[in-house]
């Protein structure tokens, strides 16, 4: 059985950012599966360019806006975003869409507003969350087009995107608390 996603990816280039922070082969792998080709990219030119971007990351906030700075990826980022170019931020990459993280009281991107929080520690509630958990779609979006609402999906992370409008808040996960686990508004 064809994914819905095989037909709109298909003759399409996919950029994925490496910024040093995300496991790159696996989004790779997927596109793939999903006949997308991709640009795996650490220069602006590309992400400028780009008609499709993924955004991953795995790690902290601090040290992945560094690099992004240092490599001209945040300006980039937005002016694309700006455009209203797609972008899918997973894990970190979606924390750090936000205006602003707790760990290490980290300024990030600001493309939507909002900031990243610590989940809160409970006595017998092992952080960093990891492991296999539903989403509850909170409000339609594309993102959930083509998939079961109760597919599970792995997460290993201690932090959480708190966006300042609830309407951006697309799903929800519960791990001793209930937090967004996916955001997002117009192309984000």
């Amino acid at each position: 059985m064809r994914h819905f996603l095989q037909d709109r990816l298909a003759f399409t280039v996919v950029v994925v950012i490496d910024y040093q922070a995300g496991n790159i082969t696996s989004v790779v792998r997927s596109l793939r599966a999903l006949g997308a080709a991709s640009l795996v990219t650490e220069g602006p030119e590309e992400v400028r360019r780009a008609s499709r971007i993924i955004f991953p990351g795995v790690g902290a906030a601090g040290k992945a806006m560094t690099t992004l700075r240092e490599r001209g990826l945040d300006q980039a980022l937005r002016e694309a975003w700006s455009r209203g170019v797609p972008i899918l931020g997973i894990c970190l990459g979606a924390q750090i869409i936000l205006d602003y993280s707790e760990e290490n009281a980290t300024p990030c991107l600001g493309l939507l507003p909002g900031r990243t929080v610590a989940l809160s520690r409970q006595p017998g509630l092992k952080i960093p969350h990891m492991g296999w958990n539903r989403v509850d779609f909170v409000r339609p979006h594309p993102l959930w087009v083509g998939l079961p609402p109760t597919a599970e999906y792995y997460f290993v992370h201690s932090y959480y995107p708190q966006p300042a409008d609830p309407a951006l808040v697309l799903g929800t996960t519960e791990h001793g608390q209930i937090f967004p686990s996916a955001i997002g508004r117009g192309n984000l």
